[in-house]
C-alpha cells in the first residue's frame, strides 16, 4: 500500500515549500488509495518549540488536510534511535570522533585543494578513524566529549553494489526515473551527535522504516 508522509521540523513557521510538499503527499496517497501520515521531527531541542507544533497543525487544517492519529513526534521515540546507533556500533560501522569544529578547521588550514561535500563543507579528514581501540576506550572512559561518525568506506564495502533511488515524474514522459547516488561524497557523516546521542540522519530513516513509508 502507498504510504506518504509530511515531516516538518517545528523550528519556525511553515512556508510555501512546506505547503506544496504536504499537499502533494496527501494527494498522491489519496489518488493511490494509500495513507497520508504527519510526523513532527523535533529532536533539535535547541530550536524546536511547541508553539510551532501548534502552528503546523493549524496551517495544515487551513489547507484542508487530514492525517492519521496519533502523530509521531520524534522526541518521544529517542530509544528507537539509540537502539539503532548501538547496533551500528556493535557492527563496527561507527567510530567515536573527539574533534571539535575548530580543531578540524585548524588541521585543514592551508589545504586549498581539500575536497568539499555537496554542501560546500570540507570533508572530515578522518583524524579519529585511525585511533586504536585502546585509545578510544581510554578517552571515552575519561569523559571526553565525542560524536559517532559513520565509517563510510566500510559501510559501502558491505553494501557491495551501486545505490540509487526512484523519483516520480523525473523520467521520460513523466515516468519514474532512477537516480544514482554516491554517499562517499559526504564523507564520514556524524550519526550520533554529542548533545543528543543521535542525529536527523538516523531518526528520519528509522521513522520511515518503522512507519512503512513507501
Amino acid at each position: 500500500m502507498t504510504r506518504t508522509r509530511f515531516a516538518p521540523s517545528p523550528n519556525g513557521e511553515l512556508h510555501a515549500g512546506h505547503a506544496f510538499s504536504a499537499l502533494f503527499s496527501e494527494r498522491f496517497a489519496r489518488e493511490h488509495g494509500g495513507r497520508f501520515l504527519l510526523r513532527i521531527e523535533d529532536i533539535d531541542f535547541t530550536r524546536a518549540r511547541e508553539r510551532y507544533v501548534k502552528s503546523i497543525f493549524e496551517d495544515l487544517r487551513w489547507l484542508g488536510l487530514n492525517w492519521e492519529e496519533p502523530v509521531r513526534h520524534q522526541s518521544r521515540h529517542m530509544d528507537d534511535y539509540y537502539a539503532i546507533t548501538k547496533r551500528l556500533k556493535e557492527e563496527d560501522l561507527l567510530y567515536p570522533c573527539f574533534c571539535t569544529r575548530r580543531q578540524i578547521a585548524t588541521r585543514l588550514e592551508g589545504c586549498s585543494d581539500w575536497p568539499n561535500d555537496p554542501d560546500g563543507r570540507p570533508l572530515y579528514p578522518g583524524t579519529c578513524r585511525h585511533l586504536s581501540t585502546a585509545e578510544r576506550e581510554a578517552r571515552i572512559a575519561a569523559g571526553e566529549e565525542h560524536a559517532w561518525r559513520l565509517d563510510m568506506k566500510e559501510a559501502l564495502r558491505r553494501i557491495g553494489r551501486p545505490l540509487e533511488w526512484r523519483e516520480e515524474g523525473s523520467g521520460p514522459a513523466g515516468e519514474s526515473g532512477r537516480i544514482a547516488v554516491d554517499p562517499a561524497r559526504w564523507g564520514d557523516v556524524i550519526l550520533a551527535r554529542k548533545d543528543i546521542g543521535t542525529s536527523y540522519h538516523v531518526a528520519v530513516v528509522a521513522d520511515d522504516a518503522i512507519q512503512g513509508i513507501t
